[in-house]
C-alpha cells in the first residue's frame, strides 16, 4: 500500500502537468512580410495568465513531492531526471530533492550515460557544493566525454583550484581528447587563452557573408547577467530606433543548468549561427510568439549555413567556420564554442520569447530574465486576467531583424561575450557600434 500510493498520486500530477489548451499553433513558419504584420495583442496563451501559471505551478509542485515521496527502487530511479529538472525549472522543493541526488551520485558508474547526465547536471545547476565531494571518485568511472565534463565543470564550480588536478586526469582518461569537442572545451577552460579577446570593432564590422543581415547578442562571460540584442541591416549598418538611439533588446543567454555551450541544455555557445526562417513552437515555456530558427554549424548543412543552393556545398571543417570571421577572430579559441557546440550535437537554440513567470527567479542576479535550456530569450509580458500578449521583446526583436531581411529571412545570429560588470548597458552598446563604424 505504501508503494502504490506515491505512484498514484505521481500519475495524477504527471497528469495535471500537461500544457493547459489552447496550444502554440503547431510549427507555423512565418515569412519577413508575416512576421512584420504580427501585433502582440493577436497572441495569447492562458497558461502565462495568473491562474493559468498558478494552476501549472501547483501541478508541477505536486509532482516533485509525488516523485520525493516514492520509495527507493526502480520507479524512484527512473523519476529522478524529471524530478530535478521541475526542481531547476519552478525553483522548488529544492531542500527535499538534494538526499536523493547525493545518495544517488555514488552509483553513477554504473549507470548509462544518459542517466549520467541528467543527474550530474542537476548536481551541477542545484547543488555543486554538496556535490564536489562525491565526483572526485566517481570521475574514473565516467567513460563518456558528456557526463566526465559535466562532473569537471561541477568540481571547478565548487573549487576553481581543481583546475590543475583536472588537467592532468583529462589526457590520462581520456588519450584522444583533442578529437572530442566537449573536452576540446573542458581543456580551454583548463588552460585559458593568454591573449585578450580581438577587438569587438573588428567583429561588428565583419561582413559574415555579404547581403545578409544579422542579430548580434552582447553576453556578459558566465551568462549570469542580461545582455542585449542589435540588429545589424544587410547594408552593413546598426539599426536604430526612430528617436536615432541603437536598437537594443534585453535577451539571456543564460541556461537553468549554466554548463556551457558544448553540454546539453547548456548556455547558449559563443560564435556564429545561420538563421534559417521563424515559426512557432510546441514548448509551453517558449508559447505562441514565433521564434527565429537559429542553427549552429553542423546542425546545419555548409549549404544551407551560406544560404545558396546545395549543389557542389563543401563539407564542414573548422577552415569553413573560421571563413565567417575576420582573421583576428578566426585565431581565437573561445569564439569557436559554437563550432565546438555543433561538432558535439547540440541543435534547435532558437531565439524566443518566455511564458515562464520570472517571479521563479527573484532576486537572481539575471532576473527579471527566465532561464531555460540554453535558447537566445526575451522577455514578454502577458495579461494576468486573460493571457493575452501585452508587449514582447521578442517579437520587437524578430521584426527589427525582419524588416532588414530578404523574404525568407535568411541571415545570421552572433553570439559574442563582453567583459564587464552587471547587465549590458546601451551605453556600451553604442560606444562598440560607434567604435565599428557601423
Amino acid at each position: 500500500m505504501k508503494f502504490r500510493l506515491p505512484l498514484a498520486l505521481l500519475t495524477l500530477a504527471l497528469a495535471a502537468c500537461a500544457p493547459l489548451k489552447p496550444q502554440p499553433p503547431a510549427e507555423k513558419r512565418y515569412g519577413a512580410a508575416e512576421l512584420l504584420a504580427l501585433q502582440p495583442g493577436a497572441l495569447s496563451w492562458p497558461a502565462a495568465s495568473t491562474e493559468g501559471e498558478r494552476a501549472r505551478r501547483e501541478a508541477a509542485v505536486a509532482g516533485i513531492r509525488a516523485r520525493i515521496a516514492l520509495p527507493a527502487g526502480p520507479e524512484r530511479d527512473a523519476a529522478l531526471p524529471a524530478l530535478f529538472e521541475a526542481v531547476a525549472q519552478y525553483n522548488a522543493e529544492a531542500d527535499g530533492a538534494r538526499p536523493l541526488l547525493l545518495d544517488a551520485l555514488p552509483t553513477l558508474g554504473g549507470r548509462d550515460p544518459e542517466f549520467q547526465r541528467a543527474l550530474l547536471t542537476a548536481a551541477h545547476t542545484l547543488y555543486p557544493a554538496e556535490s564536489a565531494p562525491l565526483m572526485w571518485p566517481l570521475l574514473p568511472q565516467l567513460s563518456a566525454s558528456k557526463p566526465f565534463a559535466i562532473a569537471a565543470y561541477t568540481l571547478l564550480q565548487a573549487d576553481p583550484g581543481a583546475a590543475p588536478r583536472l588537467l592532468t586526469l583529462v589526457p590520462k582518461q581520456f588519450p584522444a581528447w583533442a578529437d572530442d569537442p566537449r573536452l576540446t572545451a573542458l581543456m580551454q577552460r583548463l588552460q585559458p587563452s593568454p591573449l585578450p579577446p580581438p577587438p569587438l570593432a573588428e567583429l561588428l564590422a565583419a561582413p559574415l557573408r555579404p547581403g545578409f543581415p544579422a542579430i548580434v547578442s552582447l553576453q556578459r562571460p558566465g551568462r549570469q547577467q542580461m545582455g542585449l540584442a542589435l540588429v545589424r541591416g544587410a547594408d552593413g549598418r546598426f539599426v536604430r530606433e526612430a528617436s536615432g538611439r541603437l536598437f537594443a533588446s534585453p535577451q539571456l543567454a543564460l541556461a537553468r543548468s549554466g554548463l556551457p555551450g558544448t553540454l546539453t541544455n547548456g548556455n547558449t555557445p559563443q560564435g556564429v549561427f545561420t538563421i534559417v526562417g521563424a515559426g512557432t513552437a510546441t514548448n509551453p515555456n517558449i508559447g505562441p510568439t514565433p521564434y527565429l530558427h537559429s542553427k549552429l554549424p553542423v546542425e546545419a548543412t555548409p549549404a544551407e549555413f551560406e544560404h545558396v543552393d546545395a549543389t557542389g556545398a563543401a563539407d564542414w571543417t573548422q577552415a569553413l567556420y573560421e571563413s565567417y570571421l575576420p582573421p583576428s577572430w578566426a585565431g581565437w579559441p573561445p569564439f569557436k564554442e559554437a563550432w565546438l557546440a555543433g561538432r558535439a550535437g547540440r541543435d534547435e537554440l532558437l531565439v524566443h520569447g518566455n511564458t515562464l513567470n520570472p517571479a521563479y527567479y527573484a532576486g537572481a542576479s539575471y532576473f527579471p530574465g527566465a532561464p531555460q535550456q540554453g535558447c537566445l530569450i526575451s522577455s514578454e509580458d502577458w495579461d494576468p486576467a486573460t493571457g493575452r500578449l501585452l508587449a514582447s521583446g521578442q517579437l520587437r526583436l524578430a521584426q527589427a531583424y525582419a524588416a532588414q531581411a530578404r523574404p525568407d529571412l535568411a541571415g545570421y545570429l552572433i553570439v559574442v561575450e563582453l567583459p564587464g560588470d552587471g547587465p549590458v548597458r546601451p551605453d556600451e552598446a553604442e560606444a562598440a557600434v560607434a567604435a565599428a563604424g557601423r
